[in-house]
């Protein structure tokens, strides 16, 4: 018969388990209004602010008054300037600008004769920020002349803007779905495989076996890591090959190079895990605290909404996670043909939080054999 004594009994005694495990009751509180104060401001579709370049070869009012009304639209900001198209368009490979906006020399000719005034050259794999800069296409502009009679004649063009999208003209999802998912995948996986390393050694009783062996704090870290090294590199070979397969995602970057890059977010995850680690006391510790980080990486990283339309709090800690780099990384390499030279910041980053997360990890260590 069950017994409601005994219940009760268990029930108190689960409580003040849970009392006593401060770190879960932080996270039961903290977790949760986190989430919602960070989300809630960071999580906007509606994208303004993209950073854009400019070839004006007009050099005249038009030209800069054409520049002026699209500036004035709050939706792109001109942070760069090119003197020609091909430049511009290297920029939009090195991920330095979305977009570019190229107005002709003959701009006046064209106005006079209601014809396309100038024309944008897009950053196709992201489908958010391709439509937004797709709305301006149909764009109103007019352009106020005094002739000589002293008359005002206003000259218009009903279609202002002819769009070019680059790497992805046919707006398809997969293409920009599938690398950023990697950078999801690799982070769910090399997070938890290591946040539960150091804790599982504890629960096991192995930790008094390697307390007593020679082997010093940072080799112990970096021999936890490299393992998974080569589970996340086999898992990059499948995400990327099923893409191709399956969904017809381009990789049209040279394959040791997105390897490369790859290997320094993997390096960078793991370490992150590590991490999390040395903090948690148990499994589920290590669990709920990986599932902290994991979901900022998601949310914040550009992987579901674009990186622009963040405020600029949301973005600073989006440039903490590694996620973030990654994804700038893997759709440059993969889709843009870019090189790791040209994305040379997101790789220092990646390279120095695995450097620094590794020693960190291992002082972090050594404080628990005291």
């Amino acid at each position: 018969m069950i017994s409601f004594a005994r219940i009760r009994a268990v029930m108190f005694k689960e409580v003040k388990q849970l009392s006593r495990d401060r770190l879960t009751f932080a996270m039961i509180v903290i977790i949760p209004l986190v989430q919602l104060m960070l989300f809630g401001f960071a999580i906007n579709t509606d994208v303004r602010h993209i950073p854009v370049a400019l070839v004006d070869h007009s050099n005249n009012q038009t030209g800069r008054l054409l520049t002026e009304t699209v500036r004035a639209s709050q939706i792109v900001d001109f942070t760069k300037t090119f003197d020609t198209p091909e430049q511009a368009k290297a920029a939009i490979q090195a991920g330095e600008v979305r977009a570019v906006l190229v107005i002709p020399h003959d701009v006046n000719q064209r106005l006079e004769q209601g014809r396309v005034l100038a024309h944008w050259m897009v950053d196709g794999t992201d489908s958010v920020i391709g439509g937004a800069i797709s709305g301006l296409q149909n764009m109103p502009f007019s352009l106020d002349t005094k002739s000589a009679n002293s008359q005002i004649t206003e000259l218009s063009s009903t279609s202002t803007f002819e769009i070019a999208l680059y790497y992805n003209p046919s707006r398809r999802t997969a293409v920009n779905i599938v690398p950023g998912l990697l950078a999801v995948i690799l982070s769910m996986t090399m997070v938890l495989f290591t946040s539960i390393a150091i804790v599982r050694e504890r629960e096991r009783g192995n930790l008094e076996l390697l307390i007593n062996t020679p082997v010093r704090p940072i080799e112990l870290m970096i021999a936890k890591i490299v393992p998974y090294i080569f589970v996340g590199l086999i898992q990059v070979v499948i995400v990327l090959g099923l893409g191709y397969v399956m969904f017809d995602v381009p990789i049209n970057g040279k394959p040791h190079e997105i390897m490369l890059g790859s290997l320094l977010f993997i390096s960078a995850s793991l370490t992150l895990g590590l991490l999390i680690s040395t903090f948690a006391q148990s499994q589920l510790q290590a669990m709920q605290m990986t599932l902290f980080v994991l979901l900022p990486s998601i949310l914040l990283s550009g992987f579901m909404f674009p990186y622009e339309g963040m405020p600029v709090a949301a973005q600073w800690i989006s440039e903490v996670l590694p996620a973030t780099h990654f994804m700038r990384l893997i759709r440059g390499l993969v889709l843009r043909s870019a090189e790791l030279t040209t994305l040379w910041k997101d790789s220092l980053w990646l390279g120095a939080f695995t450097v620094f997360g590794v020693y960190f990890a291992s002082r972090r260590f050594a404080k628990t054999l005291d």
